[in-house]
């Protein structure tokens, strides 16, 4: 999708649709809206008096937030459709509840056929939002609720937006929302890009297809990419990657992604994504129904590729590291058992207790791999635990667990400042009692009471192990689909984690 921004009136822009916005509760609209109202109205010109004016006091548009309603300007101005969009409570608005109105709206624009739509920037006005910001948050928005994935159909309806105009009266304004569009497109299409990567199916993306969609990204934005073949991996003695791993017939890969403006040698920042391409459980194998969703247990290593996407894109002046350790998991005469016992990267020894606590034995290499950038931070995201998802609900909050106080801080305040929910989780040294072995230094499960507090300290024993590095555990395994289209969300893929990483680069 096209985005351009342009000094002009939002009633006299020629569009397809235009879209405005109000607050739930006002009676007579005000700013762009009430201008476009006054446009729809009669031939007095009285403020109120337009259709807009008309759905409210008839009720049919409260202005509650990603509530939409379409109206039709009848020749009265060049756009054939103006589409309102609701805010929800002015006190309770937001960059986050700016950025879902605009998907929800844009959203509507497509379904209608629309292929060039113009907006006001939402909440730059009356909502009291920076301009950049609000501009910035438009744009993610529409971008992120007109995403669909169309890779896999043999036929499609053609309903897609071609251009996004955002309209901007005040030229004082216009460099602040200029900047802010082109953040958000950039953002936006990585949180896209991520998507695309959850949704394609295993038979398409399995560890060298991604390694290869990491490769074609750096190369286009400028990032280094290197790429860890099996031999490569068994060089730096990944036990946990090579023991997930042996069970399929695709080969294992770890992917480095790097972005060094400027040669930094500066501390970085390390981004470790959870990359298992599909996940039967292997030996302890999953129950058949809903498996197929085990296509999204790399939904981690999705959010690190598009963080380092926009991370690219923005030119932060940051070093940040990004790591993939990219399997699949799967049954079969080669694969790793219950009973084996694994030397990992580190050297500690895992007892296997299930097969299926895949995903914590390819992170705990990635965790001490990344001691060799001595870190300033690292975070590593992970669809790593059913019990997670038990304890903070399916699409409703991410589990946040950490060693140090000031980047579990930095990584919450990133994440509530992209609207991503998270909730810190105790890391009780209790927990690590539950995963000692008697056959090895530790073993991979610690039963399913406590489960996401005792994967999580798995992980912090590497991380012990590694010099205790700030670092920050994110069980994302609730927060892979979403069920509904809403706001800027979509069926299919959210693209979780992607917006908090950014943040975090560019404040932490």
């Amino acid at each position: 999708m096209q985005v351009t921004v342009v000094n002009k009136q939002i009633q006299a822009t020629p569009a397809d649709a235009i879209i405005v916005n109000l607050f739930e509760g006002v009676t007579t609209p005000g700013g762009a809206t009430g201008a476009v109202d006054t446009a729809l109205g009669s031939s007095d010109g009285i403020p109120g008096s337009g259709a807009i004016s008309r759905l409210i006091q008839l009720g049919d548009f409260t202005g509650k937030l990603n509530e939409v309603a379409v109206v039709y300007s009848q020749g009265l101005i060049p756009a054939p459709r103006v589409i309102v969009a609701g805010l929800g409570k002015r006190e309770e608005f937001t960059l986050d509840r700016a950025r879902q109105a605009s998907g929800s709206a844009v959203r509507k624009a497509r379904d209608l056929g629309c292929k060039r739509v113009a907006t006001i920037v939402h909440g730059s006005g009356i909502g009291g939002l920076q301009p950049r910001e609000a501009a910035q948050a438009t744009v993610e928005g529409a971008l992120m609720g007109a995403y669909q994935f169309r890779e896999h159909k043999s036929q499609t309806d053609n309903k897609a937006i071609e251009e996004l105009i955002v309209v901007e009266y005040d030229a004082n304004k216009l460099s602040e929302i200029e900047a802010g569009a082109r953040a958000g497109q950039i953002v936006a299409e990585a949180v896209n890009a991520a998507r695309t990567l959850i949704n394609r199916a295993p038979n398409v993306l399995y560890p060298e297809t991604f390694a290869q969609a990491a490769q074609e990204m750096a190369a286009r934005t400028g990032l280094k990419c290197t790429v860890l073949n099996e031999a490569e991996i068994a060089q730096e003695r990944m036990g946990g990657v090579l023991a997930v791993a042996q069970g399929s017939a695709r080969p294992p890969r770890f992917v480095v992604l790097a972005h060094e403006p400027d040669g930094s040698d500066a501390q970085p920042l390390v981004f470790v994504g959870k990359g298992v391409t599909f996940d039967t459980g292997g030996i302890s194998i999953k129950p058949s129904e809903n498996m197929g969703s085990m296509r999204a247990d790399m939904s981690g290593a999705a959010a690190v590729f598009g963080a380092l996407q926009a991370i690219a894109g923005l030119n932060l002046p940051r070093r940040v590291i990004g790591l993939i350790p990219l399997v699949e998991n799967m049954p079969s005469d080669r694969a790793y058992r219950p009973g084996d016992t694994i030397t990992m990267m580190s050297g500690l020894t895992v007892e296997i207790i299930t097969t299926d606590a895949e995903g914590r034995m390819i992170l705990a290499d990635a965790l001490h791999y990344a001691k060799r950038f001595n870190p300033r931070g690292v975070v590593d995201l992970a669809t790593l635990t059913g019990a997670c998802v038990v304890a903070l609900g399916e699409g409703v909050a991410a589990g946040l667990f950490s060693n140090n106080d000031a980047w579990a801080d930095a990584v919450l305040r990133a994440a509530e400042a992209e609207g991503e929910k998270l909730w810190r989780l105790p890391l009780y040294p209790e927990y690590g009692d539950k995963i000692k072995s008697d056959y090895a230094d530790i073993k991979n499960s610690g039963g399913h009471n406590g489960g996401v507090g005792t994967s999580a300290y798995f992980l912090y024993r590497f991380v012990e192990g590694a010099g205790e590095y700030p670092w920050a555990h994110i069980d994302m395994a609730g927060m892979m689909f979403s069920n509904e289209n809403k706001g800027y969300l979509v069926k299919g893929a959210r693209g979780y984690g992607v917006r908090t990483l950014i943040q975090l680069a560019q404040t932490a």
